[in-house]
């Protein structure tokens, strides 16, 4: 029996801020000369992004928050002990948040979940987020845990492809996916190119996925294949490390020119025909990623439309990205019953991720 994604949830902090706010913020930092202020301008207006949620209030120009991460038009650089103590002292609700509303929407109960697997990649504490679920949610605590940590933007699929294949082992399993990011404790002040362009883009949210069995009551959407492929080049352009005063990004201006100049080839092994896709679900990781993609795969214009709503809105919140588009599409009533989408994420290495899907309704 087919792996399927019965429901979708999302969860955001309650801090939302426009782009022009960040942008300005990171224009007038000290030491930045008028390079680095036309640099930071030209990366935050080409994001095609207008707003961001993020767990820090203090960026958006509020207070509070246990991290102080501003003095005046300021930005500091905590440690990333303090770093990663609001990552442990705010995920977890975002955790929570994400499943409670995916558990829901599935039609199952929280006791009828038998394994967990918790996505993060800029945070990390033990017991961990997978603990914090079945003690938070009133999971049944012989639910069997599993943590994806430091995969990057990709994990999204890497996390659905584990469900599903524990599905296929045991039909009787009901999966619960949830990932969640909080990418803005590691903004870095640094007027590097890599840095600003990360600033940029990266956003704070939370999603989550149910996986169990499908059948013909529940819409949803059907896991039918995935691949993994590491292109021969880009493993230092995108990269993330442990400082000393947060985790380091490292996303140079080669990333989309690699997956420009490879993903066709990329696609069409890991997805087969293209025409016989319906639908897509790209990971935005940025705007100039998203169009590279669309120009070497020859898509419509429309194709990427979800992905492009989702930056938009949201920003790149790494892994958590992609459950957003799919929920999206699950909900788009316009999307009839046996659709193929296909799924693309890209992550440090640089790795490309893909599943094959089939929409679903009753």
């Amino acid at each position: 029996m087919t792996a399927r994604i019965l429901s979708i949830g999302t969860a955001l902090p309650e801090t939302r801020v426009e782009q022009s706010t960040l942008r300005g913020l990171f224009a007038a930092q000290p030491g930045f000369d008028r390079k680095a202020q036309r640099l930071v301008g030209a990366a935050f207006d080409a994001a095609a992004i207008d707003t961001r949620h993020v767990v820090l209030p203090q960026l958006a120009g509020g207070t509070g928050g246990g991290l102080g991460v501003r003095d005046g038009d300021t930005l500091l650089m905590p440690s990333t002990g303090a770093r990663n103590a609001e990552y442990r002292r705010t995920a977890p609700a975002l955790f929570a948040e994400a499943s409670r509303a995916a558990i829901e929407g599935s039609g199952r109960t929280p006791d009828a979940i038998t394994h967990v697997v918790t996505v993060s990649c800029t945070g990390m504490f033990a017991p961990g987020p997978d603990y914090h679920l079945v003690r938070d949610l009133g999971l049944p605590t012989s639910a069997e845990r599993y943590h994806l940590g430091f995969i990057g933007c990709a994990a999204a699929i890497p996390a659905l492809r584990l469900a599903a294949r524990i599905v296929t082992a045991d039909p009787d399993a009901v999966v619960l996916v949830a990932c969640a990011e909080l990418c803005s404790l590691h903004w870095q002040t640094s007027s590097h190119p890599d840095q600003i362009v990360a600033a940029s883009v990266f956003a704070d949210g939370a999603a989550a996925a149910v996986v169990a069995s499908g059948d013909s009551s529940h819409p949803g959407l059907d896991l039918d294949d995935f691949a993994t492929h590491v292109t021969d080049e880009g493993e230092k352009d995108m990269a993330w490390t442990v400082g000393d005063s947060g985790f380091e990004m490292t996303l140079t201006p080669e990333v989309p020119r690699i997956i420009g100049r490879e993903i066709a080839g990329i696609a069409a092994d890991v997805l087969g025909d293209l025409s016989d896709v319906d639908a897509w679900a790209v990971h935005p990781g940025g705007r100039s990623i998203l169009d590279r993609v669309e120009s070497a795969l020859a898509l419509d214009a429309a194709a990427l439309a979800p992905s492009r709503e989702v930056l938009r809105a949201h920003g790149n919140m790494s892994s958590a990205t992609l459950l957003f588009i799919l929920r999206d599409l699950l909900a788009d009533v316009t999307h009839p019953d046996g659709e193929r989408i296909a799924a693309l994420a890209f992550g440090p290495g640089l790795t490309v991720e893909a599943a094959r899907l089939t929409l679903r309704r009753p």
